[in-house]
């Protein structure tokens, strides 16, 4: 919810750019001032609290990972706005035309910037896309090597995604040769994909 958040924040920045370039409201607010020098000192607090995720990207290795980096990049995004405000105020005092508009733009285009890629990475865990850091490549290559074995016959609906941050689950269903003995190929296919790094995997098996 908090990546929305932002990614609302950005927009709605832009938008009160836009507003400000037409009706050209652009005044120095002193009392807003104070609040923004005010938010930017505890948000800085906050994100040296929070400095081991302060990275627009990072390895997520567990749920918690893109939690704490949610509310670090939350906290980074309200200090650029501060910043944005306090950066305006003295281009104006400056005498400098549209400066309001110039520095809103630019907080606007940082926050979505420091915002996309746990966007995309939340987007990709709802979606249950295919875990990012495995290669396709290397999925086909497990379903050739469970393919090539002596007792299975075919190797149908396999599907893989991330469950959660740093935790890759998937399932597949593999056809066997009458008579064969399944625990073997079980075994097999098992210790094929953890080595791959998915952690939870169910197999269902059929006979010919």
């Amino acid at each position: 919810m908090l990546q929305l958040f932002l990614l609302f924040m950005s927009f709605s920045l832009a938008v009160e750019a836009l507003h400000a370039f037409i009706q050209d409201e652009s005044e120095h607010k002193h009392y807003l001032i104070v609040s923004a020098v005010t938010n930017l000192l505890v948000n800085l607090l906050g994100v040296w609290f929070f400095r081991n995720y302060a990275r627009v990207n990072i390895a997520y290795r567990k749920a918690e990972d893109m939690n704490c980096h949610s509310i670090c990049l939350h906290v980074l995004a309200d200090s650029i706005r501060s910043a944005g405000l306090v950066l305006a105020s003295w281009l104006l005092s400056l005498g400098v035309e549209n400066a309001e508009v110039l520095c809103l733009g630019l907080v606007s285009a940082a926050v979505f910037v420091v915002i996309l890629p746990l966007f995309r990475a939340t987007g990709g865990v709802l979606l249950q896309q295919v875990p990012a850091n495995v290669p396709t490549s290397a999925f086909n290559k497990c379903l050739r090597q469970v393919a090539a074995l002596e007792e299975v016959s075919e190797v149908t609906r396999s599907r893989f995604w991330e469950l959660v941050p740093g935790r890759a689950v998937g399932s597949l269903s593999i056809l066997v040769k009458g008579g064969e003995n399944d625990h073997s190929v079980l075994h097999y296919v098992h210790e094929l994909y953890h080595d791959l790094g998915i952690q939870d995997l169910t197999v269902q098996t059929d006979h010919v």
